[in-house]
């Protein structure tokens, strides 16, 4: 039998079909027109923040959040941050790797808010900045967790790209030399794609970092994001987790314990080395400049694993020998930065040499440790 629509029916169907029309236009308007546009369009405009930034009856602190803030860098960054009056600093940090200790003058400060979050998680809170540091960096960490590790620099990212948007805040992202690989360009300019193992042991890493640059820069073009990268080699200094799998840790726990130093074969393998101030003092000129990045932010003083090795023994404990183990898999042989691009953009070099401040980390470590300094 066939089957004829009636009138009523046709229209019905043309007004069901033009309601659903508008209601994709304008939950998806934008998202649809670039989809369906041929030509790449500039990027939108930040979002607003909040009014009471324009309000001459308002004198506002700038709000900063910092996700990751207990660890390492992120801790040191909390202190630079805070030495400005004008700033209110927010740590959001699950302490998988980081401490409440390495915040410990700040607790209590009326400009200081400490928040157990897992970025993993939304959160909902209004910020003017945001520096997004929260991933496990060492070897030990990331390995031990990987699928944690990936969703960290995947839903974190987006977690913290979606705070940024509904708020309005710029924000940067500490991505890392990692996503070179093992490179086979030396020294690594930002230009360069890199060449890495997806499938790795270090792929949870590595590959999520290089995600999370490419969800900034999405979010950047299509929703107008302010966006900042920094992609930041060897750094080291003061409350490094001690045995946390990088090398300088390593070594200077091992020296300070009477253990032999264990140089990972061939011991020819390169790495750089930049003192933490140095790193703050790179990521806050890239947050207040006006490059969106990657900018490499690291020291191209290049050093062997055995050179490394050497230096730590004549300036902590001469006494101990130097061993050489096997190598994890995946082991970048260089890795040195071509900082090019921040001293032109940013103004930025390094100045604390390796000489300078490993006695720096030592004395931080000897506190830790409680192994006193021999007269």
């Amino acid at each position: 039998m066939e089957y004829v629509e009636s009138e009523e029916f046709v229209k019905q169907h043309h007004t069901n079909f033009r309601v659903l029309s508008k209601l994709l236009s304008s939950e998806f308007g934008t998202d649809l027109k670039m989809a369906t546009s041929d030509k790449q369009s500039s990027p939108k405009p930040p979002p607003s923040p909040s009014p009471l930034r324009n309000s001459k009856f308002f004198q506002s602190n700038m709000r900063i959040l910092i996700s990751g803030g207990a660890g390492f860098i992120g801790s040191h960054l909390v202190d630079k941050l805070m030495e400005n009056e004008k700033n209110e600093v927010v740590v959001a940090d699950n302490y998988f790797t980081g401490s409440k200790d390495n915040l410990k003058k700040w607790i209590g400060h009326p400009r200081f808010e400490l928040i157990r979050h897992d970025v993993t998680e939304p959160l909902l809170i209004e910020v003017d900045q945001i520096y997004h540091l929260a991933c496990p960096a060492s070897p030990i960490f990331y390995k031990y967790n990987p699928v944690k590790t990936i969703k960290t620099n995947v839903i974190g990212t987006l977690n913290m790209l979606g705070l940024a948007k509904r708020v309005g805040a710029r924000i940067l992202l500490t991505s890392t030399s990692e996503v070179y690989g093992d490179p086979l360009i030396h020294p690594q300019p930002e230009s360069y794609w890199g060449n890495v193992n997806p499938i790795g042991v270090r792929s949870c890493y590595d590959e999520g970092k290089r995600v999370a640059e490419t969800l900034m820069f999405d979010y950047h073009r299509q929703h107008g994001i302010e966006i900042r990268i920094a992609r930041i080699f060897n750094t080291y200094g003061p409350r490094m987790n001690i045995d946390d799998g990088r090398v300088v840790s390593n070594f200077i726990a091992q020296a300070l314990r009477g253990e032999a130093l264990t140089v990972q074969k061939p011991g020819t393998q390169t790495r750089s080395f930049c003192y933490v101030s140095d790193m703050v003092d790179g990521l806050m000129r890239l947050m207040e400049g006006d490059d969106t990045g990657p900018i490499n932010i690291g020291n191209p003083g290049e050093f062997t694993m055995v050179e490394l090795a050497e230096t730590v023994k004549e300036l902590i404990n001469p006494s101990i020998e130097i061993k050489m183990v096997e190598n994890t898999p995946d082991d970048p042989r260089q890795r040195k930065p071509d900082i090019t691009k921040a001293k032109e953009v940013l103004g930025w070099e390094p100045k604390v040499k390796l000489r300078e401040g490993l006695p720096l980390m030592e004395e931080d470590f000897r506190q830790r440790l409680g192994v006193p300094k021999n007269k």
